[in-house]
């Protein structure tokens, strides 16, 4: 326990505040208490990470009267300590790189004293945690992405033992794993020698009157080697789907409440229903940590960020690298785009033009994020401006310009 004389240079918010260094097997606490002198003293103690540990530490928080704690978001260990304070004092989730601490000074107590003393004069910002049941939603969102991943991994290695194996079904049929493909793949597994009845059999749909050139397709050099290797990727490829639907099922399930909400975002181009449900898992169905829809597209990292020094602007690149919202809208605005007749495809192309490709769909992915919100916020639903919107109002600007320069020239413009 120390005290020290407050300094009276900047202002207290919190006179009783708390910072976490965590650790995955230990945690620092250094609580920071405003005493009314002015003087300030210091409680400093370490703690584990088991369960029992932290409820130490949010009973000793509770004996201090501590109502505040910020802690670094260092990769998934904040969660536990989360876990045991969530509803008992209030959790400031703070990115490590907004808090470096003065080279040479770098101790698991000073790190902690460092955040307890920015966070009790409000220098730190505070990240998103979102309520428990939108984390477990989350959490199936990003599951059933790692598992879509590995199956289109898994697809690329089948294709890729095809090639190896002088087999060219992806040649003919457009679809590996459509019904003919995978029919022909189990085939192969079965089969030491493929007839050409039995590629009749197996063809489906239009590739029907392509049975001939499938049946050629097949041979190549598909040896017993090749086939163990196909029944094992044949069999991962069929559990990943079958738990990519199980994830689905269970997020639609226990997304149940806001179907409403996912109907209204689903009249928006590019999004369906799973879409909807995976952007309400990342924001929330309330937003209302975000008093506007330029933080909440701030923080998903869709719109450019500042950057300005001695009067020059520079490159304004978005500071958010990576964001699964950021992500998810990028791929929601390039289904966006092929839809015709729609606002965003029109503006997709005008800014392509200027701007390129990539810049183009990240500012269509700004644009559909402002709409989510005020349907989010304020129930509204979503208006299609159709195509022909900017050529609208590019005539309107042209004819007002117009306008003003015939007065100027002493005439009035009026339509033929």
């Amino acid at each position: 326990m120390v005290n020290d004389k407050n300094p009276p240079a900047l202002s207290i918010v919190h006179p009783i505040c708390c910072g976490l260094d965590v650790h995955k097997r230990e945690i620092s606490a250094c609580v920071i208490e405003t005493l009314g002198d002015g003087t300030i003293r210091n409680h400093i103690k370490q703690f584990g990470t088991f369960t029992d540990e932290l409820v130490r530490l949010r009973n000793w928080l509770c004996d201090l009267e501590c109502p505040i704690v910020a802690m670094e978001s260092t990769g998934v260990y904040w969660r536990p300590v989360h876990n045991v304070l969530e509803g008992y004092v209030e959790v400031v989730l703070v990115n490590a790189r907004h808090i470096k601490n003065v080279p040479g000074r770098k101790t698991d107590i000073e790190d902690s004293r460092w955040l307890a003393g920015l966070l009790r004069h409000g220098l730190v910002r505070a990240s998103f945690i979102p309520p428990k049941d939108v984390r477990q939603w989350r959490e199936l969102v990003r599951l059933r992405r790692a598992y879509v991943e590995t199956l289109a991994d898994f697809k690329r290695r089948t294709q890729k033992l095809f090639e190896c194996a002088n087999i060219k079904i992806d040649s003919v049929a457009s679809d590996l794993f459509g019904q003919t493909g995978r029919n022909l793949m189990k085939l192969l597994t079965q089969q030491d020698s493929i007839s050409l009845e039995d590629v009749k059999n197996c063809a489906k749909g239009q590739l029907i009157g392509k049975a001939d050139e499938l049946f050629r397709s097949i041979q190549g050099f598909f040896e017993s080697h090749h086939r163990f290797l196909l029944a094992g990727l044949l069999e991962t490829i069929e559990n990943l789907e079958k738990q990519v639907n199980i994830l689905q099922d269970r997020l639609t399930e226990i997304t149940s409440e806001q179907n409403e909400v996912v109907k209204k975002l689903d009249e928006i181009p590019g999004i369906d229903q799973y879409s909807a449900r995976a952007i309400l898992s990342e924001i929330g169905p309330t937003l209302d940590s975000f008093p506007t829809a330029q933080q909440l597209c701030s923080w998903a990292g869709v719109c450019p960020g500042n950057n300005e020094s001695a009067g020059k602007r520079h490159s304004g690149k978005s500071p958010v690298k990576k964001h699964p919202l950021k992500t998810l809208l990028v791929d929601v605005a390039w289904a966006a785009v092929k839809k015709k007749d729609s606002y965003y495809r029109a503006k997709y192309h005008r800014l392509k033009a200027r701007r390129g490709p990539k810049k183009a769909i990240l500012a269509i992915a700004h644009r559909i994020l402002k709409a989510i919100y005020a349907i989010i916020k304020f129930g509204t639903s979503y208006k299609e401006l159709g195509e022909h919107y900017l050529d609208r109002q590019t005539r309107a600007r042209k004819l007002a310009k117009i306008r003003i320069e015939a007065r100027q020239l002493g005439y009035n413009l009026v339509p033929a």
